[in-house]
């Protein structure tokens, strides 16, 4: 992992902090319906405050595409932050310019003040450099604790990391030190769990695993592709046609780079995706005609219990079936209570992240019991299929 500076090497006493934040939070009739972001915000900004910094606080906010849209202002999330924090957070009607300048100038030290959205501008998602000037003219240091925007090589996220002294806020730290536990430098063995629809929108991520890991193990619609192209009956199961070579081909290469490819040995198949949905258990090459596969077996769960007790590491992505609806959600709540036991036995370093992944983890109950559950999405993801993120490298020494 690049070495990078945190908070520990800043010394922020009377400085203009500007911090990337990721408030790019769900919102129903101007209300916020999920607060994780913010509270996985709050020690960052907490720490910042308490040193004496003069807190700039910056974000995207939905997709205006460089036009003002008021529905899409930051203003509801200045509320937000101010009950989070017990301490008013002030507001700027722009992030750049004479507005945002003589707001960052009136703050003392310990004040706070929440930017309006850099999406606002059209210069950020190019990575604009006047935009980037912009906002550096408003810090003597950056902290960047947005990893799920550390994809994206904005203005915002990159742009300014090059201008002004860079450091990763604790958010950012946490991630990229979970991560590096997860598939930097891992204890072995490393088992993966991949679930999800469609192979075709991993390819990437499974190349990268086949070469990282010791165990892979393919789960939900996908799973059926990896069948299908083994030449079992797969009924009316989601399945991928098209994809079959490359399944075949993924098989290949996990068993040359030495990694254990495991497919379900059993499957739970229904006429319809509807709960409660009459349901059987079948083996391999019993798939009704008429039926589909909505979950992974008994047998196939004990298989991957088996693995997971003689694992130091799990990277979990994807879940083992249609787990919004029961009684399709038994392999993924069942694996994942055993994750959670191992994990807090200190046996497991355990990992998980993207899409649905969260959803199912905290479906289970076990998304606090884990090691470390990202909610950064398509970074966490890129991140798994080992590309570089603008957003990190721009922190690096």
């Amino acid at each position: 992992m690049p070495a990078f500076r945190t908070l520990d090497d800043l010394d922020a006493r009377g400085k203009r902090v500007l911090l990337r934040a990721d408030l790019n939070l769900p919102v129903k009739d101007g209300r916020i319906t999920d607060m994780t972001r913010i509270e996985r915000l709050v020690p960052t900004l907490r720490e910042l405050l308490d040193k004496g910094a003069r807190l700039v606080v910056c974000s995207h906010f939905d997709r205006p595409k460089g036009q003002r849209v008021p529905e899409m202002s930051l203003k509801p999330m200045q509320a937000a932050l101010t009950q989070a924090l017990g301490r008013e957070v002030r507001f700027a009607d722009d992030c750049i310019g004479p507005e945002a300048e003589a707001a960052v100038a009136a703050l003392k030290d310990g004040e706070a003040l929440l930017l309006e959205n850099t999406r606002f501008h059209k210069g950020e998602e190019k990575n604009d450099p006047a935009l980037a000037q912009g906002l550096a003219k408003l810090a003597d240091a950056f902290v960047n604790d947005a990893f799920s925007a550390a994809h994206r090589a904005h203005a915002s996220t990159e742009g300014v990391a090059r201008l002004v002294p860079a450091y990763a806020g604790r958010l950012m730290q946490a991630e990229l030190e979970a991560l590096d536990k997860a598939l930097g430098n891992p204890q072995r063995p490393v088992v993966a769990i991949v679930g999800g629809a469609k192979v075709s929108t991993k390819l990437d991520l499974l190349g990268n695993l086949t070469k990282k890991v010791d165990v892979l193990v393919i789960g939900g619609a996908m799973a059926n592709t990896f069948l299908a192209a083994q030449g079992h009956g797969v009924g009316k199961s989601l399945q991928e046609a098209e994809m079959h070579d490359t399944a075949s081909q993924i098989m290949a290469d996990a068993k040359s780079n030495g990694c254990e490819i495991l497919l379900p040995v059993d499957l739970v198949v229904a006429e319809a995706f509807a709960a409660h949905s009459p349901n059987e258990v079948v083996g391999l090459d019993a798939v009704p005609a008429d039926r589909m596969a909505l979950d992974v077996g008994p047998e196939t769960v004990k298989a991957v219990v088996s693995r997971l007790a003689s694992a130091r590491t799990l990277v979990w992505n994807g879940p083992f079936g249609a787990f919004e609806i029961a009684p399709f959600d038994s392999a993924t709540v069942a694996v994942a209570k055993e994750v959670a036991r191992l994990t807090e036995a200190g046996s497991l370093t355990s990992v998980g992240g993207g899409g649905d992944t969260v959803s199912a983890l905290r479906h289970a109950g076990v998304a606090e019991r884990m090691s470390y559950v990202s909610t950064a999405g398509g970074a966490f993801l890129e991140w798994l299929e080992g590309k570089e993120l603008p957003g990190v490298a721009a922190l690096s020494r």
